[in-house]
């Protein structure tokens, strides 16, 4: 055994680094002020805990500093310097509820690889650290909620909560009767069904229909997906209804904050009551 203690297991050893983080000062002498980082960016609003931990694995958070990317890491919200993306957490912020209408062309993502446009350029004058909830696709348009409610947020993109999107689909070829019951029913993608869904033919002439599409769960580009499966494939696709969220006049790169009531009716739809 060395001096410096170096037969220390790897499981001490990241014990220390997850300390050394938080300003060199660990649990014994800073109380119970320290909680590990992502149940803190969780209450934060940041993120849900799942998606706090991802920003954590991806070397998205810093704590004085120091970039971390162990789950095991504890902080001081009070008194250590936490940031995500380099912006600084302040935990009394306010909670913010927003409804952006999203042209095509824009990822539903705070960062994007590609260095494509995302959501959040659309958010002038936006200073929380807010997040979109869910996803949609970089050519699809419509309704997107941003927020910095960890809890809503994670409600509203657990299929177990069925908190509905409303789709409207423009299709190539009218569908019949079996094929709307087919998505109604459920069809397969990658190996696995999808739930039910609603499905209501709104319109059609020349050879294109407008199909309006209701489904709670939330696959990559599932919607395209299940009109693939049945041999119509979408043409245009934009989201006009978040649960009881729905605003036809908010035009395409426009957004709102969510009026006190709407936010109620999310909750409630979404199984959580009055803040």
């Amino acid at each position: 055994m060395t001096d410096d203690g170096g037969s220390r297991s790897a499981r001490q050893r990241r014990h220390l680094r997850a300390r050394d983080v938080a300003g060199g000062r660990g649990t014994e002498d800073r109380g119970s002020r320290t909680d590990r980082l992502q149940k803190i960016l969780s209450a934060a609003g940041v993120a849900s805990r799942r998606a706090s931990e991802e920003l954590i694995r991806e070397g998205r958070v810093s704590v004085n500093g120091t970039t971390v990317t162990e789950l095991g890491t504890k902080a001081d919200p009070e008194r250590d310097d936490i940031r995500v993306d380099g912006r600084r957490i302040r935990f009394e912020q306010r909670r913010r509820y927003i409804l952006l209408n999203k042209p095509r062309g824009y990822v539903t993502t705070r960062h994007d690889p590609e260095d494509r446009p995302t959501v959040l350029d659309l958010l002038e004058g936006v200073k929380e650290y807010i997040y979109p909830v869910g996803r949609l696709d970089y050519d699809s348009e419509g309704l997107v909620i941003l927020t910095n409610d960890g809890e809503l947020a994670a409600r509203l993109t657990h299929p177990r909560h069925e908190v509905e999107r409303v789709y409207e689909a423009r299709v190539r070829v009218v569908p019949d009767a079996r094929s709307l019951e087919r998505l109604a029913r459920g069809v397969m993608i990658e190996g696995r069904r999808t739930a039910p869904a609603r499905v209501r033919l709104a319109s059609a002439r020349e050879g294109q229909a407008i199909v309006d599409i209701a489904i709670h769960e939330g696959r990559r580009r599932q919607v395209r997906q299940m009109f693939d499966a049945v041999g119509h494939p979408v043409v245009r696709l934009r989201r006009i209804r978040i649960g009881p969220i729905g605003d036809e006049m908010l035009k395409p790169g426009h957004y709102r904050e969510l009026t006190p009531q709407e936010v109620g009716k999310l909750r409630r739809a979404a199984g959580l009551g009055h803040r």
